[in-house]
């Protein structure tokens, strides 16, 4: 079986701010660690880290590009579950290659 990309890349974790509805906190009744995250208005949030240059989410494990993991996978917002590598599923999220792009690396061809 195939290694997943996002597992030795980690560049979205790094490039863009994750922004998400404050419903999603395990404080309110969703399954995002609260402590992990930033207030950005009254019903907005955001991972912390992720909010200001440099960005590199608080959950985010490992080194760019080589060995990475998410410390809250089963529990992550949904823009992290919506995000798609552009590898993985066959079609365009191009934002992939773009964070990769930001970080040195090269980009995922689609499968």
């Amino acid at each position: 079986m195939a290694l997943n990309p996002c597992q030795s890349c980690g560049a979205c974790c790094a490039t863009y701010r994750v922004t998400f509805h404050r419903g999603e906190l395990d404080d309110l009744g969703g399954c995002v660690p609260a402590a992990l995250t930033e207030q950005v208005t009254a019903v907005m949030a955001c991972m912390r880290g992720t909010g200001a240059a440099p960005v590199r989410c608080a959950a985010l494990r490992g080194e760019i590009g080589r060995d990475v993991s998410c410390a809250i996978y089963e529990f992550r917002p949904s823009p992290c579950r919506e995000f798609g590598a552009l590898a993985a599923v066959g079609q365009g999220d191009e934002a992939c290659n773009d964070a990769r792009r930001r970080h040195g690396l090269p980009p995922l061809e689609a499968t």
